[in-house]
């Protein structure tokens, strides 16, 4: 599909700066949200279905998207997640031949708003000095100080609950209903391939909405539970961090992953704290302070936990630091099966050095079956 747009389009950011550009497929419209950048060189239909990504315009930092089409098989979700997508050459045409569709058509099919021929190394440098900020992408070039007006009244990512727009409004379950384990696990803005990693150590899963109770999580008797990555602050997750608070004290395994490694902050007392720009991509090095090995990691999320009270907090240890910066990048309890990291082990996209911590998860699950046993 040849296609070349010449309907121009600008980014404008909160603070008034515009980055000129066109829109892809000549699609008109106007969207909002959190502007931000991931330097994966792969792996764009799963960054854009990724619900931790809710709400958020993405920068893609690789010249080329969309060269390789799209496939159904490689979402995270249901649909795409991202507000809107900026980037420098977009792909009409594409060349892989197991994919099914066009990054165009994948947009189209998703009403997702992208804009392109954007100097997207310049971009990104300015969200690096000045922080990850409200920004809109917009054909309607003509009505800029409307724009500005609405982009004003924007609310920031700070303070701002997302979890209950992404997370599924029914309890289901996912995987072999004849495994031998059994997993809670609540959903505040889940990844499937993490569905995907938990199914495969032989466990059936039963995904609960952001706001389930421990009763409604603990009633079908589970070996142990899980809380997912998602959007937004973890800190006004008020029912969130309470079920963490229930899970912990019932003595079952936990493992939790992004928001979920800052909810089980939340419920020890520690707080969080929205980055500069955050951490996204899918070459974060990361040390493992258990083994002294490093890991390659891939990583979406721009709130951390607080390194000093999770130093100072009797109950936690630091098992992972991020190399960049030496933000928390993962923890666990003392005197608990409670363990949980700031990135993901289940990439998609990424590399996998990091998959292991499902195996130390499924060992605390089978020693947690083994205990209900013997009561």
């Amino acid at each position: 599909m040849k296609y070349q747009s010449k309907k121009k389009a600008l980014l404008l950011l909160a603070d008034g700066t515009i980055f000129h550009g066109k829109a892809v497929g000549g699609k008109e419209g106007t969207s909002f949200g959190e502007v931000c950048f991931n330097t994966g060189m792969t792996g764009y239909q799963e960054i854009f279905t990724d619900p931790s990504y809710f709400g958020q315009l993405m920068v893609t930092t690789n010249a080329h998207i969309g060269n390789y089409g799209t496939n159904k098989d490689e979402v995270e979700s249901g649909y795409v997640k991202i507000a809107g997508l900026i980037c420098k050459n977009f792909s009409y045409d594409y060349s892989r031949p197991d994919a099914d569709m066009s990054l165009l058509e994948f947009l189209d099919k998703n009403n997702t708003l992208a804009i392109s021929d954007v100097d997207t190394r310049a971009l990104v440098s300015y969200i690096r000095d000045h922080g990850a900020m409200n920004a809109v992408i917009t054909t309607d070039i003509e009505n800029l100080d409307n724009l500005k007006s609405q982009l004003a009244k924007m609310p920031s990512m700070k303070g701002l609950e997302l979890a209950s727009k992404v997370s599924t409004k029914e309890p289901y379950y996912f995987g072999n209903e004849n495994a031998k384990y059994k997993i809670s696990a609540l959903d505040i803005g889940i990844k499937l391939n993490i569905l995907r990693n938990l199914a495969k150590r032989d466990c059936y899963i039963q995904v609960f909405p952001y706001n389930a109770t421990f009763e409604q999580m603990s009633a079908w008797n589970p070996d142990g539970y899980f809380i997912s990555n998602g959007p937004g602050d973890p800190e006004p997750l008020d029912a969130s961090i309470n079920t963490a608070k229930d899970i912990i004290a019932s003595d079952k395994p936990l493992f939790g992953i992004c928001l979920g490694h800052q909810v089980i902050a939340l419920a020890n007392g520690v707080s969080t704290y929205k980055m500069h720009n955050g951490h996204r991509g899918i070459n974060h090095p990361i040390k493992n302070l258990l083994t002294g090995k490093g890991e390659i990691t891939s990583q979406n999320h721009g709130f951390a936990v607080n390194k000093e009270e999770t130093e100072s907090n009797p109950d936690l240890e630091i098992t992972h630091v991020h190399l960049n910066d030496g933000t928390v990048a993962g923890m666990r309890m003392r005197n608990k099966d409670v363990f949980s990291v700031q990135y993901h082990p289940e990439a998609s996209p990424g590399p996998h050095d990091s998959e292991y911590l499902f195996d130390q998860y499924f060992e605390l699950i089978k020693k947690s079956a083994m205990q209900k046993v013997k009561v």
